[in-house]
């Protein structure tokens, strides 16, 4: 008992300290301003690196002198509507708003659950978690609460079902069998960071896809051993005084409206083969292999395609949609939801290309990877020690794109210089951020995940959501980081031009 309010107590202080954080916003702000008032003393004190490709020696540049000044002034504009993730989301959420605004997301998700057969019930509610990333919003106010409905409407402890679908939802979110709205935005930091050591380099949002693909299958796997073994058995038998009721059938119409959004996107995905894979296919770039062709230098709009033209024909169909305004509605309504992302992002931005400029990103780098090299922290235990401090940042900060808008421009580079290619860094950085999603009060949703608990018992609070998904975080960090280190080992890579090493054009 002691020990139990104890451990309540600590997390009182944590959602104390987290909830007395600034707007993420503010934080970015703030951030841009020590980075300006850094370059200053750090270029008063004429600290500078070697950079090991050139042989060249860099110096601080001094945001607070008159040049330094007269630049940030010029480019607040440029730093802003160049900022790689601001244009790539957007685009996404074009298509993605239609998918979502007419319902089409919401009614898979739907159907994945209700269809599956009672034995696995289990694998196809953490199935839909994962699968729900596509969508902004629809995993957690939609498939968590209907998680724990279903679980209660099969005579099974609703707990366990919300926390099978908060595991898939949240707990893996580094991984997913198709690119999601987050991948461009983590793709665009990582190739912004790239670009203090290496101007040309980018980072595909289909860096990570071969191995997030393969993290999904671990995740629904081991999501289900979890709940099945480890979380229902230890909540027993609900004793609760709500009722089961029946979860709403597929209509005919949306059974309907489902069928001909298959038919559309195998027709979508034909064609985009189409102008790919023959050699002359229009885009696939003349004297240009496919992985550096048009189609994946463009992937943001197939990704928009994908996801626009299988809304528009479900919409068509359930009578959703009935003309274009309905279209360009669905599309409004998705990018009024990215007004605090847009606000985010310029100052994010800011603070990415002062700290650029200033030269702060490539000195600390240069030196970090020098004692990293200089105390023989390399490989494996690199990467999992960067595992461990992800998911120790997680618990404080929620937001996946602000942490790693503040982590990309000096672990990226850093990492770089040891020879680890932006695809891995990233995807390491998913693996940990993922880990303690499931039990951080910071993360976005928790206080809305804690309502739908509450609904069942009113004694439920954060410590019985934390207490419940602690096990996923612990057995999730073991087997997620054994599958790092099998992959590292076999030398795969992570995605279509994601390999493990990075070696510098300049040798």
């Amino acid at each position: 008992m002691a020990k139990k309010k104890l451990f309540n107590r600590m997390l009182d202080g944590v959602e104390t300290v987290g909830n007395a954080l600034p707007h993420p916003a503010t934080i970015f702000g703030i951030l841009a301003l020590l980075v300006a008032v850094a370059s200053a003393i750090s270029a008063a004190f004429g600290v500078t690196a070697v950079h090991p490709g050139t042989q060249e020696t860099i110096a601080v540049k001094n945001l607070l002198d008159g040049e330094g000044i007269r630049w940030m002034f010029e480019n607040v504009a440029n730093n802003f509507v160049l900022f790689p993730p601001l244009g790539l989301v957007l685009v996404a959420m074009v298509g993605i708003g239609v998918a979502e605004g007419s319902g089409l997301l919401t009614v898979l998700i739907r159907a994945l659950v209700l269809k599956a057969p009672p034995k696995l019930i289990t694998g196809a509610l953490v199935l839909a978690g994962v699968l729900s990333h596509l969508a902004s919003e629809a995993g957690y106010v939609v498939l968590i609460p209907l998680g724990a409905l279903l679980f209660l409407a099969i005579g099974r402890h609703p707990m366990a079902g919300l926390a099978a679908a908060f595991c898939g939802v949240s707990g893996g979110f580094g991984a997913n069998f198709m690119i999601g709205s987050i991948d461009p935005v983590l793709a665009g930091l990582s190739t912004s960071a790239a670009q203090i050591i290496d101007p040309a380099l980018s980072l595909s949002p289909a860096a990570n896809i071969y191995f997030m693909f393969v993290s999904a299958i671990m995740i629904v796997l081991v999501g289900t051993w979890i709940t099945n073994s480890i979380v229902e058995p230890r909540l027993g038998k609900y004793e609760g005084s709500e009722p089961a009721i029946e979860l709403e059938q597929l209509t005919s119409v949306e059974k309907k409206g489902m069928m001909w959004a298959g038919i559309s996107i195998l027709v979508t995905f034909g064609v985009l083969l189409l102008t790919v894979v023959p050699e002359n296919g229009i885009l696939r770039t003349p004297g240009k292999d496919v992985l550096h062709s048009a189609f994946f230098e463009g992937m943001i709009v197939s990704i928009m395609i994908i996801f626009l033209i299988p809304g528009l024909v479900y919409g068509i169909v359930v009578g959703k949609t009935k003309n274009d305004k309905d279209v360009i509605h669905q599309m409004i309504a998705s990018m009024k939801t990215m007004a605090t992302y847009i606000i985010l992002v310029f100052f994010a931005a800011q603070f990415v290309y002062w700290f650029r400029y200033s030269n702060l990103g490539i000195i600390i780098a240069i030196n970090g990877a020098e004692i990293l090299r200089g105390i023989g922290l390399e490989g494996i235990w690199l990467m999992v020690l960067f595992i461990v401090v992800s998911a120790f940042i997680n618990m404080f900060m929620g937001s996946a794109s602000a942490k790693w808008a503040i982590m990309a421009p000096v672990f990226v580079p850093m990492f770089m210089l040891l020879g680890y290619h932006p695809a891995l860094t990233q995807m390491v950085f998913r693996i940990g951020d993922s880990l303690t999603n499931v039990i951080t009060p910071m993360m976005s949703y928790f206080a809305l995940i804690v309502a739908f608990a509450e609904k069942y018992d009113e004694r439920y609070g954060i410590g019985t959501i934390i207490s419940t998904m602690l096990p996923y975080s612990i057995v999730f960090g073991i087997v997620w980081t054994l599958l790092l280190i099998g992959w590292m080992l076999l030398g795969l890579p992570l995605g279509p031009d994601g390999p493990l090493e990075y070696l510098s054009p300049m040798g």
